[in-house]
């Protein structure tokens, strides 16, 4: 379910070329469109939905870590219960997984960025503190 979730959260990654094509007017159309606008409001929208990707990640990451945390401790109780020790391993690899997700956030965002920067860098320069 949560990787339903990235992945429909990742929507604007996935058409940013698009996006900038369709929005960010080359040289010889450059008189006809506000491209510091669109890549102002394109920029925001970027930081928003990094963002709020990096937060529901985490909070998975956070969320599977504790009931990894309790179901270890519940092992250690009872060696001999197969069922605790299947779900722990489940829990074990679903953590592993969102981790993983955090490399591959990287990598979406390291290439919005720099198609961004490719097509918005003489349009719009982001603040300083971001």
């Amino acid at each position: 379910m949560w990787l339903e979730l990235l992945k429909v959260m990742r929507t604007i990654d996935d058409r940013i070329v698009h996006e900038l094509n369709t929005t960010v007017p080359t040289a010889s159309f450059a008189g006809k469109i506000d491209a510091s606008q669109t890549c102002k409001q394109l920029y925001e929208s970027l930081m928003e939905a990094h963002a709020s990707r990096d937060r529901v990640i985490k909070n998975c990451i956070a969320q599977t870590s504790s009931v990894v945390k309790h179901l270890r401790e519940e092992r250690e109780k009872n060696l001999d219960d197969l069922t605790l020790l299947k779900q722990l391993r489940k829990e074990q690899t679903k953590l592993k997984w969102m981790q993983s997700e955090l490399n591959v956030e990287e990598v979406v965002n390291d290439r919005s960025w720099k198609v961004f920067n490719e097509r918005c860098r003489i349009h719009f320069k982001p603040p300083k503190n971001e």
